[in-house]
């Protein structure tokens, strides 16, 4: 099993000027410990489920561009963008730039949005959840187009763009991976199968796992895809620090129905203490896993 790493907290000891050098520290610390991941969530106010909405909140893409410059191997991205938080043609081409500009090491995550006040706070439209869907479909569709030899007109109910050009075309070969976020049975899952090449889901025990699973691998049936060709991802839960062998008993459950990859997310007050040891002493016994 893989590892990543999730980094979701930016209120540092040190404050402000702390942030880039410890961001930075983290990121070349899990690339450095075989971690094969590195994300960002994509926010503008702190979640407040986490901490104040007040408390530091990078934009996200921006910073990757920033550990773009500050590491060589590990794949970057968010988890997840809000369909909501960019046009899809100017998305498609930040997330190209991204990719061009780390040799081939941009995923694309995407969601249906969900965070109405900072919406509101920054006076972005939040159009209602079923609408939120069909432009998250949409995005999926143009992202598609503009990472292909296609640059010609996209048509759809939200989104009509008169070109899809975009150049350079990615380094990653034959685009740069997309994950769809979420665990939603009836589309979300739906739109992981016609259109993604991951998925992630919250790992709250075995059992909800394995039902998203089979949901997935019914939509691949109707839409004629081998669930096999989309990666399983999760983000996990426990304490792999304090309790490693509980935390990797646990992860051998997940492994056995086909996840392939855990995210977790590094302790707030000392991310890079905490990633060197995840690295040092879980990663290689995860390796194992699987």
């Amino acid at each position: 099993m893989l590892a990543g790493v999730h980094f979701i907290n930016f209120t540092l000891p040190g404050g402000a000027a702390a942030i880039a050098p410890t961001l930075a520290a983290t990121a070349r610390t899990a690339e450095d410990g075989s971690c094969a991941t590195f994300t960002l969530m994509d926010h503008w106010f702190q979640m407040e489920h986490v901490a104040d909405a007040r408390d530091p909140m990078l934009e996200g893409y921006t910073a990757l561009g920033f550990l773009a410059g500050r590491t060589s191997r590990i794949n970057l991205g968010l988890m997840v963008t809000g369909v909501t938080y960019r046009h899809p043609g100017l998305l498609a081409k930040t997330v190209s730039t991204l990719d061009v500009l780390s040799g081939g090491r941009a995923t694309l995550g995407l969601g249906a949005a969900w965070y109405e006040r900072e919406h509101h706070a920054m006076g972005v439209p939040f159009p209602p959840v079923a609408e939120r869907f069909e432009r998250l479909e949409e995005t999926l569709r143009i992202c598609h187009q503009m990472w292909s030899p296609e640059d010609g007109p996209f048509e759809g109910r939200h989104y009509r763009l008169a070109e899809t050009i975009c150049e350079p075309q990615p380094l990653s070969e034959p685009r740069p991976r997309v994950l769809v976020g979420g665990m939603g049975e009836k589309k979300t899952l739906r739109l992981v199968a016609q259109y993604a090449d991951a998925c992630n889901l919250f790992a709250e025990n075995h059992d909800q796992v394995a039902h998203k699973l089979r949901v997935l691998a019914d939509h691949c049936a109707e839409v004629g895809r081998d669930p096999l060709e989309i990666q399983k991802t999760i983000l996990g839960h426990g304490d792999p620090i304090n309790a490693p062998d509980q935390f990797l008993f646990d992860m051998e459950g997940y492994a056995k129905l086909g996840v392939e990859l855990v995210e977790m997310v590094p302790r707030a007050d000392d991310p890079v203490g905490w990633t060197t040891t995840f690295c040092e002493k879980v990663v290689p016994r995860l390796a194992e896993i699987g």
